[in-house]
């Protein structure tokens, strides 16, 4: 008799759970269906503005497309082929020209001749493209070489690049243009961005250098001793790092008087 009723039992506690089991899948679905119900009749009603919204983003799409292959591209190809012509008075100034003086290449460079663009054109014209932005770094070498320091300053300060080399140069040369213009503490400044710019052993030690030494023309012989100090750690087999204990004991000895 026990084990009848166990048995019984058991069955009965199956047959409730499995219509409960049923119950909550039937309920699992009908929220189911209520939820695709409600999904259809808000695509319905809203159909309008998705297909507004999907072809409105197509359109970004195929423009933002369309406008490099047929007018970014385009147009620094234009921009690299109408540097050519400055850049290589640019080049053949930085080069010291035996036949043609220094200041005339820049001057030919920035301006242009014959009908050419010069490096203000492209940046006029083709400022955007990467041809136009290196114009800028010309252009700021040409002014300052040319001692037109306003104009040096604005078009360094337009170039912009992540090439450590060409990056540091750039600054740097804002360095040289605040120390070739009296001021000091901007030119430390710029050297020690130049510096930092991207670490490497041949510009870093190098504007570090430079703006050690602009502290101590100023008497900061603390700043002074800092730059040199990282020289010494950081660059040690470079050209400044190989001569950089006899500065840094004059910066030293400078500090303590």
């Amino acid at each position: 008799m026990a084990t009848y009723k166990k048995k019984g039992n058991k069955a009965k506690i199956d047959k409730v759970s499995k219509v409960e089991e049923q119950s909550t899948t039937a309920e699992v679905f009908n929220t189911l269906d209520e939820t695709a119900s409600k999904s259809e009749k808000w695509i319905e009603k809203n159909s309008k503005p998705l297909i507004i919204g999907f072809v409105a983003l197509a359109a970004i799409i195929l423009g933002y497309l369309a406008y490099n292959k047929f007018v970014k591209e385009p147009k620094s190809i234009d921009a690299a082929n109408e540097l050519a012509y400055p850049k290589s008075f640019f080049d053949q100034a930085e080069l010291g020209s035996a036949t043609i003086a220094v200041d005339s290449l820049y001057k030919l460079a920035l301006n242009g001749a014959d009908g050419k663009y010069g490096l203000i054109d492209i940046i006029d014209n083709y400022g955007s493209t990467d041809a136009g932005n290196l114009a800028k770094y010309m252009a700021g070498i040409s002014y300052l070489k040319t001692n037109d320091y306003e104009n040096a300053e604005k078009y360094l300060n337009a170039f912009s690049t992540d090439d450590e080399i060409l990056g540091a140069i750039a600054e740097g040369n804002l360095g040289d243009l605040y120390s070739d213009t009296n001021q000091p503490e901007d030119a430390i400044d710029s050297y020690i961005k130049a510096a930092n710019f991207k670490s490497n052993e041949f510009t870093s030690p190098l504007y570090l250098f430079k703006a050690g030494n602009i502290a101590m023309d100023l008497e900061n012989y603390t700043k002074a001793e800092e730059l040199f100090t990282r020289i010494k750690n950081e660059y040690p087999n470079s050209d400044e790092g190989l001569k950089i204990d006899i500065y840094l004991n004059r910066a030293r000895l400078a500090a303590q008087n």
